[in-house]
């Protein structure tokens, strides 16, 4: 009985010391990742667009790549690079590249090979939690990329900025 004990506590001990090492993360999932796609394509519908759209989970995984149809191909990559840079940032690469151009200590952020500030990507946050992003490209410019972007996670619930 004793050796049962010994082992029971043992047990306890290290989920204890696992729980100091370790966090409870919420990421976009492949559900997720389609359904987002699908808000986006029924938003470009709405403005006669077709778009392509990246979904990244919350460490900057690609969890879905389309390419819009009669879509230029460098927008796949744009969107792509869009999600990557909000993500990154926790900010929607439309404000980014706002900021950029306003503040002489941000305009170098363009030189960064990853980052793409132009409207169209957005962070998914669910409350305080940056659980992924979108990026969205090909729609007319950054301005209709970052409103399909916005309302394509609005519609489920999530929120461009942490709240």
């Amino acid at each position: 009985m004793k050796y049962y004990l010994l082992v029971l506590m043992s047990f306890f001990s290290l989920q204890a010391s696992f729980a100091q090492y370790t966090s409870s993360i919420y990421s976009l999932n492949q559900k997720g990742a389609l359904e987002i796609a699908r808000q986006a394509n029924l938003e470009a519908e709405k403005m006669n667009k077709t778009v392509s759209i990246a979904v990244l989970n919350h460490s900057g995984v690609v969890l879905l790549l389309l390419k819009g149809d009669n879509v230029g191909p460098h927008n796949t990559e744009a969107s792509r690079r869009k999600a990557y840079t909000s993500l990154s940032t926790k900010t929607p690469s439309f404000e980014l590249m706002q900021k950029a151009a306003n503040n002489p200590t941000a305009r170098n952020l363009n030189t960064l090979p990853e980052l793409l500030l132009l409207g169209g990507g957005v962070p998914v946050w669910k409350g305080d939690m940056l659980v992924g992003s979108v990026g969205i490209s090909g729609a007319g410019g950054g301005e209709n990329d970052n409103y399909i972007a916005q309302k394509a996670i609005e519609n489920l619930g999530f929120s461009i900025h942490k709240k």
